[in-house]
């Protein structure tokens, strides 16, 4: 009988953000899949859990994702973990997920902490229907492009930024889709976690570049 595998979201930052569930699930597997193992390893210790690793990320999931469903078809169960948050969301993992699905072997969540969830839930801004970007193209003219599609979307838009492009970023949506209500979550539930509201043209300037960030976009725009 196949195992099972667990897509188990883990804290984006408090290590206090853990559910009973997921300490439960990542004691009783045989194995846990992370992106990076140094990180998982002392995110593990914290909790008292000790079981073998798998290095599973974007460079090598091609490859590493048959060996985890040998596994799961050999009767063993799997956890997969990204460094923060809930898996294949905006990360690597949904190849496994897929694969797994397409043996036939069991999938289960172990739902908990999102930066996007996070974020949308104490914006402000209206929740009712929303669009994930993740991260704009890197490139200027596709970047641009793609700001003026989401400039279209009617209701509120969540991207994911770096620090280091976090200023050109706020600026081209400002240029793009005019003076819109934005929220900015920076660092979220860390200790130096910060949240700025307004217009965007008033609270570009006072976001840090560090850490990491999150920006909601309003539909509501400045006459």
């Amino acid at each position: 009988m196949a195992g099972k595998l667990y897509v188990v979201s883990t804290p984006i930052g408090n290590l206090g953000d853990i559910t009973l569930r997921a300490l439960e699930v990542l004691k009783g597997v045989d194995a846990i899949a992370c992106e990076d193992t140094r990180h998982a390893k002392k995110f593990l210790q914290h909790y008292g859990i000790d079981r073998p690793l798998i290095s599973y990320f974007e460079g090598n999931e091609k490859t590493r994702a048959p060996q985890i469903i040998q596994m799961l078809k050999e009767g063993k169960s799997v956890a997969l973990i990204s460094d923060a948050g809930t898996p294949t969301i905006s990360d690597p993992g949904y190849r496994l997920v897929r694969m797994a699905r397409e043996e036939g072997i069991e999938v289960l969540p172990v739902p908990g902490p999102s930066a996007i969830i996070a974020a949308l839930s104490v914006s402000g801004l209206p929740t009712d229907r929303f669009i994930f970007e993740g991260f704009l193209p890197r490139k200027e003219g596709k970047r641009r492009r793609r700001l003026e599609e989401l400039a279209e979307f009617e209701g509120s838009i969540i991207l994911y930024e770096s620090p280091h492009r976090i200023e050109r970023t706020l600026k081209e949506i400002l240029e793009v889709m005019g003076d819109r209500r934005v929220f900015i979550g920076r660092e979220m539930t860390k200790m130096h976690e910060e949240y700025i509201f307004g217009w965007l043209s008033e609270v570009m300037e006072r976001v840090k570049p560090r850490g990491e960030i999150v920006i909601v976009v309003s539909k509501e725009k400045r006459i």
